[in-house]
């Protein structure tokens, strides 16, 4: 596994993060089936600020930038502290990417750990996240590190 480490996103990454942030949770929520295409990107982005008010620096978020072992930036990820449906010490992974032009290098699984760090160091006991049920190379790496499934939600086409 390739050395990652995190550090707190700067506020000029975070504006550029939640730009793109935003519209693949859109682009994710109207594959799925849960919000329509219209709208999509303002409600993303609205739901986003309402979860971070204070940018990068809002308490009980981890707003991270993912390093490789050159100090160079390879992705990004955000971790609440809080779990959205009040599982206690449960933190919730909201986002992690590794950039296009990195990926197939191994620096997922180093992102991933890093941020699982980061999260036990702030006092999390667990790390959950969603996945869609599409995404196979992510459900693939989260499984090899560990993950299990603790809920699923299924849908059948009529």
């Amino acid at each position: 596994m390739a050395g990652v480490t995190v550090r707190p996103m700067t506020a000029d990454e975070f504006d550029e993060w939640m730009d793109a942030v935003a519209r693949a949770y859109a682009q994710e929520q109207v594959a799925a089936g849960r919000w329509e295409a219209d709208g999509a990107v303002r409600r993303a982005r609205t739901e986003n600020a309402r979860m971070l008010p204070q940018g990068p620096d809002t308490p009980r978020m981890l707003v991270l930038r993912g390093l490789d072992d050159h100090g160079r930036a390879i992705g990004r990820a955000w971790a609440g502290l809080d779990h959205p449906r009040g599982a206690p010490g449960v933190a919730f992974l909201y986002d992690i990417e590794v950039e296009a032009s990195r990926r197939g290098e191994g620096l997922g699984r180093g992102l991933l750990a890093a941020v699982e760090k980061a999260a036990k160091d702030a006092g999390a006991a667990a790390l959950e996240l969603n996945v869609f049920g599409s995404n196979r190379p992510a459900i693939a790496m989260y499984e090899t590190a560990g993950y299990e499934v603790v809920t699923q939600q299924m849908r059948k086409q009529l």
